[in-house]
């Protein structure tokens, strides 16, 4: 699934071969941001995988010529006034893809941030920077703007403190309970608490936690409601891995459940949600959402969608980039082969099992 992006990327092609499929009267304007889509969302996903995933074998090789190919990505995508530049600060919608481009950076500080040449972290900063120009909007935007601030932390380069206030006490006050958040003062009946708001709010807390101690008290608080967030997101896989189609982006396809699949690599899934139990929910979760037929086209690029090529799933600001958060499911492939993620046997999901007739113990909302 990242090969397409990775290749054209690396090889400086991603905005001559890229197909840019958007809603009608809007390519013009998402042509300007879906390659850095691509590019931040396909990273973020993968990020896992290139820090540590299995350096044997095909696998290894594989792993090795993708983060070469990550390296010269970045490089390109971040060399201003190169035909592959990715545009930081020329429009609204960087400032998320810079942000998902910073989250994949928190992901992999070995293999992403270290590994960088000098000269690529120096043109990286400076196209974050870039973004800083731009205003977010009041919601989940701010993790966005927080998160660039913590890429800037990773690359040691001065960083501005009260970005990263700023969203983590709004989001405080956003909290709802039973480990949801608004987006913004409100409730959304949607999944951008998985599409972005825990993940980033995880990530953001690593990063900055021993910076400050009010950030550091809040850690504990934004673990716990992820964690029963995770519960939740669980308990949605039918027993046939479909799941409600309800709210906007829902064309991220099994990016749905970005934040399941985090949970299950920092190991902050709950005790009565074993980690085998996750697997096997993710893959049907993968396998509905991208075993369809029409969901890549000829040459291997994703398609709008949930299950197939369902154009009209595409609100405005959806495009081919865009469709690159469905690479955060394979979040887990940086969990070593012996994890009981990967090395227990299979389990049926919670609603395999009550669907079926098993005894299960009751759900309990958690209000902290």
């Amino acid at each position: 699934m990242a090969r397409p992006v990775m290749e054209a990327a690396a090889a400086g092609k991603l905005h001559d071969v890229m197909p840019v499929e958007a809603a009608p009267g809007q390519e013009a304007d998402r042509r300007q941001v879906t390659h850095l889509e691509a590019v931040g969302r396909t990273l973020a996903g993968i990020a896992p995988w290139l820090e540590k995933g299995n350096r044997d074998g095909e696998e290894g090789r594989e792993l090795t010529r993708f983060q070469n190919l990550a390296i010269e990505t970045i490089s390109r995508g971040v060399a201003k006034g190169t035909p592959a530049w990715l545009k930081f600060g020329e429009h609204q919608q960087t400032i998320v893809d810079a942000g998902f481009l910073s989250l994949a950076l928190a992901r992999a500080p070995q293999q992403l941030v270290s590994a960088l040449p000098s000269a690529t972290r120096d043109n990286l900063a400076d196209a974050l920077r870039a973004t800083r120009a731009l205003a977010p909007p009041f919601n989940n935007w701010l993790l966005f703007s927080a998160m660039i601030e913590a890429a800037l932390i990773r690359l040691d380069q001065p960083w501005d403190r009260m970005r990263v206030d700023y969203a983590l006490r709004e989001h405080a006050s956003w909290f709802l309970g039973d480990g949801v958040y608004g987006d913004g003062p409100h409730f959304h009946a949607d999944y951008y608490n998985s599409y972005v708001i825990h993940p980033f709010l995880l990530a953001l807390i690593e990063v900055v936690s021993p910076l400050n101690p009010a950030w550091a008290a809040m850690a504990d608080a934004i673990r716990a409601r992820a964690a029963r967030y995770a519960v939740i997101q669980e308990r949605n896989i039918a027993p046939d891995g479909s799941f409600p189609a309800v709210g906007r982006s829902i064309a991220y396809r099994c990016g749905a459940f970005h934040l399941l699949a985090d949970a299950a690599l920092r190991h902050l899934l709950a005790t009565a949600l074993p980690p085998e139990q996750v697997r096997c929910a993710l893959g049907a979760v993968i396998n509905r959402t991208l075993g369809a037929a029409g969901t890549f086209d000829d040459a291997g690029w994703l398609r709008i969608g949930l299950a197939g090529r369902q154009p009209s799933l595409g609100e405005t600001y959806i495009s081919t980039g865009s469709l690159y958060l469905a690479t955060a499911v394979f979040l887990p492939l940086g969990l070593p082969s012996n994890d009981p993620f990967w090395a227990s046997p299979a389990r049926p999901w919670t609603s395999q099992q009550i669907w079926s007739g098993h005894n299960v113990v009751a759900d309990h909302a958690q209000d902290s």
